[in-house]
């Protein structure tokens, strides 16, 4: 399991990095533009090709990619092929055509989904087919009886067990009503983890804290859902909007508090936390992997637009001030602001992954 996890996440990583920057690539080639190497990776090179103008490259550090656009950094002034060359509306869709692939390739992989299957909350709608609907854990909450048995968000109760009576558990109700009837008595929950099956002691509280349940858990049914292609379609664009809004909503919060609080409202995740993502997502299964690729998908093109230096949002606000003042912005200024932008990135980086290193051990 950990080999494939490993691959997946590889996999999954390489995919996302070699959309953006494909992007990046192929609007550039289109726009005249050329472009002198393509990386997935950063440097040092494990091995590299050229074909045509292009050296397609892979390098050692599997954490992100690179083209490399002749003119990007203010050289080439002239040259019938530079970037500096290109007109600022040209220059703007160039740096932004990343984060455009990613947000297409989240919906094209949420179309996919949806018509294989993906996992969604059951209710009475009409019109798709649902299979594997079960009693699913969406929340826990912290310190409760449901933490401290080591039950895991995605975990479906499958049935319950009290004195040697086992009972077979399909509805939220059903599960809900048999939790709040053995408040402050020790049974087994049966439960369903991918395709393992395990059984674990809770005993659920007497005393409930506000906005809790006695065992601290949000259930819902839950089932994989599909529909037909055509319709798929829809949903996959629609969810990529939907889940677009959401993230922006929850950037904003985590920013606004970090500013006027100084502190973190939420985890942040890095590659080792991402890691460990992927692989719980693998024990779900592939319905669950695919969900996880778009919703990553997403969230690199909005990290992306961020108007912060060496960002593509960075980039491009530069390219608007050009556009405003009818002339170029310092490169010099602009160097050193992008530098200083991809130092603090990288530093940003190493700190959360040595947290998510602490939080696995």
């Amino acid at each position: 399991m950990i080999a494939l996890t490993i691959l997946l996440f590889i996999g999954i990583l390489a995919l996302l990095i070699v959309a953006h920057e494909w992007g990046h690539f192929i609007v550039a080639r289109k726009a005249g533009i050329r472009v002198d190497e393509f990386g997935f990776g950063f440097p040092p090179k494990i091995f590299s090709v050229k074909k045509g103008q292009t050296v397609y490259s892979v390098n050692l550090i599997p954490l992100g990619g690179f083209v490399k656009i002749h003119g990007e950094d203010g050289e080439g002034q002239g040259d019938p092929d530079s970037f500096t060359s290109r007109s600022v509306p040209t220059r703007i869709a160039v740096v932004l055509a990343g984060v455009t692939m990613n947000f297409l390739l989240a919906a094209v992989l949420l179309s996919f989904g949806f018509w294989y299957g993906l996992p969604q909350v059951v209710d009475g709608q009409t019109g798709r087919t649902v299979r594997d609907a079960k009693v699913t854990i969406l929340q826990i909450a912290p310190n409760s009886p449901a933490e401290t048995a080591g039950i895991k968000m995605g975990d479906a109760i499958v049935g319950v067990s009290f004195l040697g009576a086992r009972e077979d558990i399909s509805e939220v109700k059903a599960a809900q009503e048999y939790i709040n009837a053995h408040r402050g008595q020790e049974f087994t929950l049966v439960l369903e983890r991918g395709s393992e099956q395990l059984e674990k002691q809770v005993t659920p509280r007497t005393e409930v804290p506000p906005q809790e349940g006695a065992l601290g858990v949000v259930l819902e049914k839950t089932g994989i859902v599909s529909y037909p292609w055509y319709r798929a379609i829809q949903e996959g664009v629609t969810a990529t909007g939907e889940m677009t809004l959401t993230f922006l909503k929850t950037f904003y919060i985590i920013i606004a508090h970090l500013v006027s609080e100084g502190k973190l409202v939420a985890d942040i995740a890095g590659p080792v936390g991402i890691g460990a993502l992927t692989y719980q997502v693998t024990q779900l299964g592939f319905s669950y992997i695919i969900q996880f690729a778009a919703i990553l998908c997403i969230n690199l093109a909005i990290i992306n637009s961020l108007p912060f230096p060496a960002l593509d949002g960075g980039r491009t606000i530069f390219l608007l001030i050009e556009g405003v003042k009818g002339s170029p912005v310092s490169r010099r200024f602009e160097y050193i602001v992008h530098a200083t932008g991809f130092v603090l990135l990288i530093l940003l980086m190493i700190v959360v992954t040595v947290r998510d290193v602490v939080k696995l051990f």
